[in-house]
């Protein structure tokens, strides 16, 4: 029997107060870099949490920390940083990126946010020398953000998931969209990876990010987030990572 409209998961977006015009997000995938780098974000600037995205349909996870319950999705702002920060511990699989990313870029737009930078890992095969960070952008966010050239473009391959929904959807909008990719390795979190996601984020948004406490930031949280990587990589098919990116 095929699947009713009601039967598919959704998610709705809460926010208590008005965003950023810039939103950086991290979502769980593999090697965690992308997550683990937000999170330190949040932390390096003290921000605070101010709305979530609620998930119906979809089986969860509750994160929490000294003992509180959290949101798997969560949104954090202040008042005097200059982006707000979406962390997505809840794997979201690839089939219902589009509805994550639709319910994302419904809100941004009514909350006028103008850009969305996703820091992003992806387990490709690779030298010593492509152990930096790699960009794929709509047009407007590459002249707004990255005409100095210091971060290069991914030269091929292909997206999926809610990184593919979120720019197939900014190219036809106003909105800029750059997702920040860079190699990952198996160990969760890729400290080295995440740091080279937060250097770059604070390079493009001059943020003042302090990335070498990130080390021992990671390690607080290393046994939280390996068994997180552990249930993805039980819910993701073998090989299914380095045919994406050349």
């Amino acid at each position: 029997m095929s699947e009713t409209p009601s039967a598919r998961p959704s998610f709705s977006v809460t926010h208590e107060s008005a965003p950023s015009d810039v939103l950086v997000a991290g979502f769980s995938s593999f090697g965690l870099a992308g997550l683990t780098a937000v999170d330190y974000l949040v932390d390096d600037l003290d921000l605070d949490q101010t709305g979530h995205v609620a998930i119906d349909g979809l089986p969860s996870i509750t994160p929490f920390a000294k003992g509180r319950p959290r949101r798997p999705i969560r949104l954090y702002s202040a008042d005097d940083v200059d982006v707000t920060v979406l962390v997505v511990e809840q794997f979201v699989p690839p089939a219902l990126g589009e509805s994550l990313s639709a319910s994302i870029l419904d809100w941004t737009e009514a909350a006028d946010v103008s850009e969305i930078a996703v820091l992003s890992g992806v387990p490709i095969p690779h030298g010593p020398d492509a152990h930096r960070t790699f960009y794929v952008a709509t047009d407007d966010y590459r002249e707004a953000r990255l005409a100095d050239g210091s971060v290069p473009p991914m030269e091929a391959g292909f997206l999926d998931g809610t990184n593919a929904s979120l720019l197939e959807r900014a190219m036809d909008s106003p909105l800029g969209v750059g997702v920040f990719i860079t190699p990952v390795h198996a160990q969760a979190p890729d400290v080295e990876a995440a740091v080279r996601l937060v250097d770059t984020v604070d390079g493009t948004y001059d943020l003042g990010v302090d990335s070498e406490p990130l080390a021992s930031f990671a390690a607080d949280i290393r046994k939280h987030y390996e068994g997180l990587a552990e249930r993805m990589e039980e819910r993701e098919p073998e090989g299914g990572y380095d045919r994406m990116y050349m």
